[in-house]
């Protein structure tokens, strides 16, 4: 079909946005009319033109009775830059096919809006493959909760530490250098508090380019640690935060490093102020405890793990899910679009978390 050629085209140029466009969606714009491409465009980052609008001024007067292809659904109320409904209905427009349908409350209605004005609309042409463009925006405007990215080193039996805690370095340099591109992709790189007392994390982005602002630091436990000057947490290299289920002596010395400190009841609660913050993906980097903890919660969306040729044994050693676990294995949670890539001797794998139904 020429409507999904053409919105493959736009899914191509909306990917030119990708880690730039935060906290707007990326997105991609196609204009036809008779049958040739009059104008293109894609969002550049927050302020910008958004993509419709830069396929209009390329196309001109072609637009007249043209069709227009955009990845999400054209916004209908003035943000930074206004409606881009008005632009395509002042265009001349006469068609629109978009992909996926808006989330965000403050914009949606767009295709509502074109339809009732006699413009045709059809919704949701690669809606798949645009929703994938943009996971984390649609996480926090429809799920009010951002995307969680699980990212760990294991052997080839799960493990993430021998028995005595020691786990520098299961991966290769070639393994941890592209995890530091995983970073730079996130928001807020989160880890618990026995990860954060035992590696002292820097939790920071060397081995990638970085778009906008660096990661927030992010802790998550039942109180905050006893602190110590030696930290990389808390060293203002970039901001850092603990999240803590209670109160106790230590959160005053925290504050007084300059370490953001909030209260909150459980994960839950934790990524709904991530939101807030527009922390939209994050990268989760803790240990068995706190992998268990989001995989029983069913709160890790995608799973990325670095397996390297090595068996490490051991009942007490630390596995990637040191809670319950499942019952049966029709009850496990499953990775599906998997990828697979090798750095040196370590193989990467990753895929989307999909959890059966309960």
């Amino acid at each position: 079909m020429n409507d999904e050629i053409y919105m493959r085209q736009a899914l191509a140029l909306a990917a030119n946005g990708a880690g730039r466009t935060h906290p707007n969606p990326t997105v991609g714009a196609v204009i036809v009319s008779e049958g040739v491409v009059a104008g293109e465009g894609w969002h550049r980052g927050p302020g910008r033109p958004h993509a419709e609008i830069e396929a209009i001024n390329k196309a001109g007067d072609r637009c007249k009775g043209a069709t227009l292809y955009v990845t999400l659904e054209p916004c209908a109320a003035t943000g930074r830059t206004p409606p881009c409904t008005l632009g395509i209905l002042k265009a001349g427009i006469t068609r629109v096919v978009y992909a996926s349908s808006d989330p965000n409350p403050k914009m949606s209605g767009g295709g509502i809006w074109l339809a009732d004005r006699g413009i045709s609309v059809t919704a949701n042409i690669l809606e798949t493959e645009a929703d994938a463009l943009n996971r984390p925006f649609l996480y926090a405007h429809r799920l009010g909760r951002p995307y969680v990215i699980a990212k760990a080193a294991v052997s080839l039996d799960g493990k993430l530490a021998t028995r005595r805690m020691h786990s520098q370095w299961i991966s290769n340099e070639i393994s941890r250098k592209h995890s530091h591109v995983l970073r730079a992709e996130c928001h807020a790189l989160l880890v618990g508090s026995g990860t954060l007392n035992m590696d002292n994390p820097s939790l920071t982005v060397r081995h990638a380019p970085l778009e906008g602002r660096p990661p927030l630091r992010v802790m998550f436990g039942s109180h905050a640690p006893a602190f110590r000057p030696d930290y990389n947490f808390a060293d203002g290299e970039v901001p850092a935060r603990l999240y803590v289920c209670h109160d106790n002596r230590h959160i005053s010395d925290w504050q007084h490093a300059g370490v953001d400190v909030v209260r909150v009841d459980g994960i839950v609660p934790m990524l709904r102020h991530l939101v807030v913050d527009h922390r939209w993906q994050i990268l989760l980097e803790g240990g068995g405890g706190l992998h268990a903890a989001f995989l029983e919660a069913r709160l890790t969306d995608e799973m990325v793990l670095y397996q390297a040729p090595i068996l490490i044994g051991g009942s007490d050693a630390v596995g990637l899910w040191q809670g319950t676990g499942v019952n049966r294995v029709d009850e496990a949670p499953r990775l599906v679009d998997v990828r697979r890539q090798m750095f040196g001797e370590d193989q990467m794998i990753r895929g989307r978390v999909v959890y059966p139904e309960v």
